[in-house]
Parts: C-alpha cells; structure tokens; sequence
C-alpha cells in the first residue's frame, strides 16, 4: 500500500471515531434524560366540616361550648338588666325627690361597683370560655392527627390534605377519604369510654 493510500486511510478512520466520540452521550450533558422513577405519590384528604359535624368527640364538645356559652350569655344578660333597673329606679327617685343628695350618691356608687363588676365578670367568663374553645380545639386537632399516624401505617399517604370549603380548587372524589376517617375516630373515641363503664 502506498504511503498517501494509508494516510488516507488513517484519516479516514480518525474522522469516523473523532464523529462518533461528539455524537456520545457526554457525562455532563445536561440533554441527557434521567431515567425515571417509578414512584407514586399518594393523595389523600379529608372534610374538616365532615369532621365537626359527625366526630362524636367533637359534637359532644361543640355542645357542651354552645351550652356555656348560652349560659354566659344569660347570666351576663340577667345582670345587665338588674343593673339598668336600678340605675332606672335611681332616676325615678331622684326625680320624685325622694332621695337626700347623700342617699343619691351613695346609691350612683353602688351602681358603679355594680357596673365595674360586671364588666369584670365579662372578662373572667369570656376568658375561660375562649381557654375552654381552645383546649378543645387543640384536643380535636391531637385526636385527628394521633389517629391519621396510625391509620397512615397500613395506607402509606405521603400528603393527608384537609378540606375546608373551596380551599382545594379541584380534588378527585377518590382521594376522599372523610368516611374512613370518620368511622376511625368514632370507632377509637368509644372505646376507652366502654373500657372506663365497664371498670365502675
């Protein structure tokens, strides 16, 4: 073979490799597709409002806030209208002269002290009613969450979402698992209190 025949061919060669070499794939070619993961991610929600409404723990509770409440309300009410009655009655006499100006003042002072009192009295009650709100705000919340952590075990959820109103834009009804849930924590709150009748 001539020598300008095997250059040629040298050159030839070193092309076709040189070609091959920039069509490969390089290490850092950002092109490169990584390979995919065959993974799913589970999805899962539940109403809250489902919850309020048809978790006997919170039924039971909402009632007995909505019936301190209520009493609160009547209380407060009641010496309310003892208080204008004799801030009225005050009036009346005072008018009809038949009051000294020392007996007056003595009464305004007392209805003062009446006034202050019940203003006090309606700090007291709303706080403890607003304590009471949340320590059974915090209870559902501990209940719900003690329950989803067991119940998660066996369903392997990666997200357990909440829905309240419309705050899901768009949720598929398959990933709705509020009746479970639901019957869960009913099922888990009798218990101890069958296990706490039966020990009297």
């Amino acid at each position: 073979m001539k020598k300008s025949s095997f250059v040629l061919v040298v050159a030839a060669f070193v092309v076709v490799v040189f070609a091959s070499c920039n069509n490969a794939p390089k290490e850092n070619d950002t092109r490169r597709e990584a390979p995919r993961m065959k993974t799913e991610l589970k999805i899962a929600y539940v109403e809250v409002d489902s919850i309020m409404t048809q978790y006997t723990f919170a039924k039971e509770s909402q009632d007995a806030l909505q019936k301190k409440a209520q009493n609160i309300q009547n209380t407060l009410a009641a010496k309310q209208q003892a208080l204008e009655a004799a801030a009225t009655k005050l009036q009346q006499d005072y008018q009809a002269n038949a009051l000294t100006q020392e007996q007056a003042q003595t009464r305004q002072a007392a209805i003062q002290r009446q006034s202050n009192d019940l203003q006090s009295l309606n700090q007291r009650l709303t706080n403890e009613f607003q304590a009471e709100t949340d320590k059974f705000n915090d209870a559902l919340s501990d209940s719900v969450q003690h329950y989803l952590a067991a119940y998660n075990k066996d369903k392997h959820y990666a997200l357990i979402l909440t829905k309240v109103g419309d705050n899901i834009l768009f949720a598929d009804k398959k990933l709705d698992i509020t009746k479970e849930v639901i019957a869960g924590l009913n099922k888990a709150y009798k218990k101890p209190r069958r296990e706490a009748a039966e020990k009297k």
